[in-house]
């Protein structure tokens, strides 16, 4: 029989450089000779790329909160379907840039809205899926607000809806990813993202390494 491969998903407030954590950690297991499929919610998929734009898209600022939650499942139970099991059935390590820790620490924690529904919207939606490594990459509020600043002016980016937000819902997120780190210290390793690029991946390579 094919063995399970691995999941594994990055974390992190926006701007703390997870997605080019995830990459460079990709391209050292496909050096090491691993099969290795990136994902990202929202937006893995055709589908889940057309819930994305109306998700992030700075001109949506009245979207409802519980609309905003609904909308973040549907595109991931779209991902999980298509993309994420097919891959860990085959053997595959999957990298996802956020997943449900994301909803928890930005809708939960950010927003303010129960928990208690979006673990249940969890478990219909990813169907039991998950992570079997989670990477959180930690920064402080201030570089966090600074990149996403720079990013977006660099990239003339309109995917800012939430990059808007107040600095107070960002530091609520920020606190929600601590707390879910200190729940499941089995399954989220905390990286210093403030360090240079290469010694953050080296961080990352060393802390997962054995897992993989």
């Amino acid at each position: 029989m094919q063995k399970r491969g691995t999941f594994i998903t990055f974390e992190g407030i926006d701007g703390c450089g997870k997605t080019t954590q995830m990459h460079l950690l990709g391209e050292r297991l496909r050096a090491s000779g691993h099969p290795v499929v990136e994902t990202i919610e929202p937006g893995g998929t055709e589908i889940g790329r057309q819930i994305r734009k109306i998700l992030l898209d700075a001109r949506n600022a009245e979207l409802n909160d519980r609309a905003e939650l609904l909308l973040y499942f549907a595109s991931r139970a779209q991902n999980v379907e298509q993309v994420i099991q097919p891959a860990l059935a085959r053997g595959a390590i999957v990298l996802c840039d956020r997943f449900t820790d994301s909803t928890l620490a930005y809708q939960g924690s950010g927003r303010g809205l129960d928990p208690e529904p979006i673990l249940e919207l969890d478990r219909i939606a990813c169907a039991g899926l998950q992570p079997d490594v989670t990477v959180l990459i930690d920064i402080d509020l201030e570089t966090s607000m600074e990149r996403s600043r720079n990013r977006n002016q660099r990239l003339a980016s309109a995917e800012t809806r939430i990059d808007d937000e107040s600095a107070a819902f960002h530091a609520r997120v920020l606190a929600g990813y601590h707390a879910l780190a200190q729940k499941y210290p089995d399954r989220i390793i905390a990286v210093d993202g403030r360090a240079s690029i290469c010694s953050t991946a080296q961080a990352v390579w060393q802390r997962i390494a054995s897992r993989v």
